[in-house]
């Protein structure tokens, strides 16, 4: 009754019949004991939930990079902020629309199969060879349905701009707003093209990435100012409410890279880590001046 590989499994019918090795279904994974395909009814994990998490605040980032980068602005405006509502709207419903059309269809809730190991991702690339004979492929969504409900929420976000952004643009905004939407339909096939590929490299290694990325892009923030000094930071951060929401952005990136690194497996000891988030903000503040090329003699 065995099967070889790590993903072949057998069906078992209504009529108690057994078929040959092979993949099992969506939303099925085999029984290492009985090598038997049975559904998945796991929930998903914390980490899971900040994974998906971590897909959804990607693309809403990027949205928003892009609207603020086209419209060429120093200041928050009327028809950027519309333009950043109108995004979040369409990525937070994307979202939920995802969740509700993944299994079971019609609740905020899914059914998963955990994922084990990181070949679950690529199980492509573990088909088995018995007897270096025929090759019996195997190929299934093991770690379903994390693999498929990214694409679907990344396929509802271009719909939902497709149709949403248009109807902002002419009704309230004209300025520069289709830039943003082609934009975003050259960035999110890459996102799409970058989950297939590297999915599951993501999935282990995001937590690094988020802690990173943010305190790179939280430098090169405070690097654009024209005066470095400590004062000048500083009143133009608290004085200017896009410099505000920008650095709380930052925090709130910063944070969410902390809890999905712990997974506040120890909440007393990793809740505290969270007070560490403005520490990045507060070292390039006081350090800026020293970094000043004119003032290095070498």
């Amino acid at each position: 009754m065995s099967c070889p590989g790590w993903y072949c499994g057998r069906i078992r019918f209504l009529n108690e019949a057994i078929s040959e090795c092979g993949p099992c279904p969506r939303g099925f994974r085999r029984n290492d004991t009985s090598f038997i395909c049975e559904e998945c009814t796991d929930t998903p994990s914390f980490y899971d939930w900040l994974y998906l998490g971590f897909m959804v605040l990607l693309l809403l980032v990027l949205h928003w990079f892009f609207i603020d980068m086209v419209s060429m602005k120093r200041r928050f405006s009327r028809d950027v902020i519309i333009l950043h509502a109108s995004a979040y709207f369409e990525v937070m419903v994307a979202s939920l629309l995802a969740i509700i059309f993944s299994s079971p269809i019609g609740y905020l809730r899914i059914s998963s199969c955990r994922v084990r190991r990181i070949s679950d991702w690529y199980t492509l690339f573990h088909n088995p060879t018995p007897n270096y004979e025929k090759k019996v492929y195997c190929t299934q969504e093991a770690v379903y349905p994390l693999y498929t409900t990214v694409f679907l929420f990344y396929g509802l976000s271009l719909l939902m701009m497709i149709f949403v952004r248009p109807w902002v643009c002419n009704k309230f905004t004209r300025h520069k707003c289709k830039m943003s939407i082609f934009a975003a339909m050259y960035f999110i096939p890459v996102l799409v093209l970058m989950h297939a590929l590297i999915g599951g490299l993501l999935y282990y290694c995001f937590p690094h990435l988020v802690l990173i990325l943010s305190v790179i892009s939280c430098a090169s923030h405070f690097a654009v100012r024209l005066d470095q000094s400590v004062k000048a930071l500083i009143l133009t951060t608290v004085t200017e409410p896009r410099n505000v929401v920008i650095l709380l952005g930052h925090w709130f990136l910063h944070a969410y890279g902390i809890i999905s690194l712990t997974q506040l497996a120890d909440p007393p000891i990793h809740a505290l880590l969270i007070l560490l988030v403005p520490l990045p903000t507060l070292f390039y503040i006081f350090t800026a001046l020293f970094t000043d090329p004119s003032k290095s003699h070498f």
